[in-house]
């Protein structure tokens, strides 16, 4: 099986990754793992060997149990964050993520509302945009009330703490 697109780079990493856009009822599905005090789109990394495309109706029918097809492409952000998982606690991560909107089936459930990660329990969870608890990426809250027909692109660079 193909390798996760994260590779070392002097003392971080580089990181490839998709996220999906599933919306219904004025939510958004996200994910947590229990341990940590935000919520992060369904999604993962791109293999190499894959396009982004097809990692990321790979990863919602992993998480989800549900193929989807693909809407459109939304946002590429261009990251920069320090790790908080034990593989990678404190490292500097340079991170390309691509975010799709996904076309919704009328009905629409997940087949489980958990899955495992790399070992590791994660839980999906419908979430009102205007929910007090953080998301990442943290423009979804604001850039998905009123969504354009366009692609956005956003750096999120943690050194700095700003998002341009």
């Amino acid at each position: 099986m193909a390798k996760d697109m994260t590779v070392p780079c002097e003392d971080g990493l580089i990181s490839v990754r998709v996220g999906a856009i599933i919306m219904k009822d004025g939510k958004i599905l996200m994910v947590s793992n229990g341990k940590n005090d935000y919520l992060y789109t369904v999604g993962g990394r791109v293999k190499f060997g894959e396009t982004a495309e097809e990692a990321i109706v790979r990863e919602v029918e992993e998480e989800t149990g549900v193929r989807m097809e693909i809407d459109r492409l939304g946002f590429v952000n261009e990251n920069y964050f320090y790790g908080d998982v034990p593989s990678n606690m404190g490292k500097l991560i340079y991170e390309m993520s691509y975010y799709f909107y996904m076309k919704v089936p009328e009905g629409y459930s997940p087949a489980s509302n958990v899955f495992l990660e790399e070992g590791n329990k994660e839980f999906l969870e419908w979430v009102p945009l205007d929910t007090p608890v953080t998301m990442y990426p943290t423009f979804f809250k604001s850039e998905l009330q009123h969504p354009e027909q366009l692609v956005k692109f956003f750096t999120t660079d943690e050194r700095k703490k700003e998002i341009t």
